[in-house]
Formats: C-alpha cells, structure tokens, sequence
C-alpha cells in the first residue's frame, strides 16, 4: 500500500491541498481585514469614485457593515470560484487518475486556491471567477463578446488595476474563443473595438477622475457611520488610497523595490518548481492545427507578462502579482485546449519520480503572499 502511495500520490495530494487550504482559512479569520473591510465600506455616496462598487453593492442591503461579513463574502466568492474551476477542469480534461497530477499543479498550486484563501476579501479573485465563467458559457455569438465587456467593466469598477490584472487574460480568452473559433466579420470586429474603447475609457476615468472629492477626514467620519463598530478606527488606516494618486504609488514602489526584488529568486523558484505543468502547456500549444493560433497564443502570453510587468513598476504587492498571473497562465491553457489540435498531448506523467516531488512540494507550499513571499 505505501509502495503504491508513493509511486501514484495525487490522490493523496488532494487530501493534503484540502487540509492546507483549511489551515490558511484558520490563519487569515484571526488577522484584522484592513483592506478587505474599507472596500466594503466605500460606495458612491459622494459621487462616482474608484474602488467602491463590491461597498456600493454592500450598501443596497446593509446600512452597517460588521467585520465577518469581510469573511463571509470572501469565503462565498472563494467557494464559487473553487467550484467554477473544478467544473471548468472538468469540461475540459474530465476527472481521471491520468489528469490528477494536472489538476494538483493547477488547482493545488500555492499561486491559486490556497493564495486567494490568503487573501481572503482582495478583490483578485473576482477576475479569476469572472474570467472561468467565460471560459464556461457559449461563445458563438455577439453575447459572448458583450458578456465580456460587462465582466470587464464591473472589474474595472471594482479596483481600476483589473484592467492590466484580468482584463488582458478576459480579451485573450473572448480573441480564442469567439474569434478563433467562429470566424472574424466586419461586425464583430467592431463590437470588439468599441468594448475595449468603453473598458479602457472607464479605466481612465476611474484613475485620474475617481478620486474622493472632498477632505480625507470627512470621508472617514463617513465611513465610521457605516461601521457596525465605529470604535475600530484601526480598520480605517488605508482610507489615504482613495487620495493617492499615481505618481506617489510609483514612487513608493520604487522606493520598496530594493527590498521587495530580494522575493524575485523565491518567485522563480516557484514558477520552476512547476515545470511539469509549463511543459504540458507548451506541448499544448505546440499541437495546435493552426500556425496563426500559435503565434497569436504565443503573443498574448507575453501580452498578458508585459502587462503584470508593468504592474510591477506600479504597486508593490508583488506577491499577489505572481500568483495573478500564473492564474492566468492557467486559465489560458485551458482555452488553448479548446482549439482544434492536430494531435493529442501527452499529460503530465502521474508516475515519474521528479514529477512527484515537484507536486509534493508545491502542495505542501500553502501559500505565496501577497508583498512579499510567505
């Protein structure tokens, strides 16, 4: 029975992956929400500002908000998710002993699951759920590329950072699915275009026009009348973000980037350690039938690299960055999967010897962070 464990240990795995994840659960209800809990207590009581539509949202069926329910709303979003990515899975490669170590590079990487039960109440996640739902539904007609403006749209007015965070990965899977699947015309084309006009005009205005309009101290009285406890003034130190305007962000992410870049060795060391699941992708892509699905592949990989990379230079919660675009790296394989192929890849091998380290160690891993590594 041991021999047998250690030879084909993915069941195992997922158990593992499952008592981890509760683990991370237990840690982050005892840690103060602060920024998780201010958004939820932001809305457009003073007009049109950024960051404030999951407070707006809160505010339609509470007029105090308690703490848990930071807790609650993330926990139910992390569950969804959680959900939508195992039905995804199975759609696309289906639940077998053959795909397991599959799955366990994905779902049971230290950058998914168990690093948004890390950061529990961000809204990183939101992206993610947004984006496997499009990779659920039909996408053979105009509704689906307007789906995905919508999904767009409602990112960008969640944090205005959506746009270079999911936005790159929702028009990648929207070119793959719709585009390269169906066909191009004069009209869809069109369609397309003015979405992203509408997606990238709502993002500027969200970042030079959403500032809170009046004094820093009135707006905190005002989110104290929506506090359940206004006597946890400790939960309100992040109210400056609704001030801060670019310039100062990229000056202290500069100012922090000799002391954060010291992670960019643990962060290759946790890219490298899936190498197993880097491998099958580019075997996916190299199967695919179409010469132009490999370089347009190809291009929004790096499209979607260039645009965490400039994410990079902006704000320094490096952690959640990587761990957001490994995401999308394997959202994308799966919408690559979906492309005609003109032979079948081999899966990631269930019975090799590294291969069963790497995903020992990457499940034991419980999670990434979110400035700095762990």
């Amino acid at each position: 029975m041991t021999v047998r464990i250690l030879q084909n240990p993915w069941r195992l795995l997922l158990a593992i992956n499952a008592v981890v994840i509760v683990g991370v659960f237990v840690h982050k209800v005892q840690l103060p929400p602060y920024v998780p809990y201010i958004h939820l207590l932001v809305d457009y009581h003073f007009g049109f500002i950024k960051r404030a539509l999951i407070g707006a949202v809160v505010a339609l069926f509470t007029a105090k908000v308690p703490v848990w329910l930071v807790f609650a709303l993330g926990g139910a979003t992390w569950l969804a998710t959680s959900a939508l990515y195992a039905r995804l899975f199975q759609n696309t490669f289906g639940f077998t002993a053959r795909t397991l170590p599959l799955f366990v590079f994905t779902a049971g990487s230290p950058f998914f699951l168990k690093n948004f039960m890390h950061t529990l109440g961000h809204f990183d996640i939101y992206g993610c759920a947004l984006a496997i739902i499009l990779l659920l539904m039909p996408a053979g007609s105009l509704l689906f590329v307007a789906t995905a403006a919508l999904f767009s749209i409602i990112l960008v007015l969640i944090h205005h950072i959506h746009l270079l965070m999911y936005v790159p990965t929702i028009v990648t899977i929207v070119v793959i699915r719709h585009y390269l699947a169906h066909g191009c015309n004069r009209t869809n084309i069109a369609f397309g275009a003015i979405a992203l006009v509408a997606v990238s005009a709502l993002f500027l205005a969200a970042q030079f026009l959403g500032t809170m309009p009046i004094p820093e101290a009135d707006f905190v009285g005002y989110l104290k009348t929506r506090m359940a406890d206004p006597s946890r003034t400790d939960l309100l130190q992040f109210a400056y973000i609704w001030y801060q305007p670019l310039a100062k962000e990229i000056s202290d992410t500069w100012g922090r980037l000799p002391h954060n870049i010291l992670g960019v060795p643990v962060f290759a060391l946790l890219i490298w350690l899936h190498t197993p699941l880097w491998r099958f992708f580019a075997s996916l892509i190299g199967a695919l039938a179409s010469d132009l699905h490999k370089r347009l592949v190809i291009a929004a990989l790096i499209g979607i690299s260039l645009a965490y990379l400039v994410m990079f230079a902006m704000v320094f919660d490096y952690s959640r960055w990587i761990s957001n675009w490994a995401v999308c790296m394997f959202l994308i394989l799966h919408a690559v999967k979906m492309l005609p192929a003109a032979r079948e890849t081999e899966l990631i091998p269930a019975e090799d010897r590294k291969t069963n380290i790497s995903g020992l160690v990457i499940t034991l891993i419980p999670r990434v962070g979110i400035v700095r590594p762990f």
